[in-house]
């Protein structure tokens, strides 16, 4: 009657991670994205264990999104060069991976990504921007 029900903890969970978007730099967003990615693949693959279609194609679908409309157009194809290419590639092939995933059930392709993700996501962790303080 008042719209959708939602427990307290989804509530507060949805506020934590508006303020950490609000609160991050463009180096942190980028982190936030590989661990959005990383969840929803975890999830999705639970989903598939459990025989939940619809819970695992959501899942996957929202794990595509952050990798094609984020991570991927997060890319400074000028300023990057082949490093910028590569890592398209890189994001169209998981996509394609995924979308596998999501017609067979199947959890090597959901792991090769999940992997993929994190060796991207532990690179971009150890370049972090340095706070020099002036």
């Amino acid at each position: 009657m008042f719209g959708k029900r939602s427990s307290p903890l989804a509530a507060y969970a949805e506020a934590g991670i508006v303020a950490k978007v609000q609160e991050a730099s463009p180096h942190q967003l980028i982190l936030l994205l590989f661990e959005g990615a990383a969840s929803a693949i975890a999830v999705a693959r639970l989903h598939i264990e459990q025989n939940d279609i619809a819970q695992k194609g959501k899942h996957i679908s929202q794990a595509i999104d952050i990798i094609s409309n984020g991570l991927k157009l997060s890319l400074d194809m000028e300023a990057g060069g082949q490093l910028a290419e590569q890592l398209s590639a890189l994001y169209d092939y998981m996509c394609r991976r995924l979308i596998t995933a999501n017609i067979n059930n199947d959890t090597v392709a959901l792991d090769e990504v999940a992997h993929l993700l994190d060796e991207i996501h532990s690179a971009w962790k150890e370049i972090a921007p340095t706070n020099t303080g002036a």
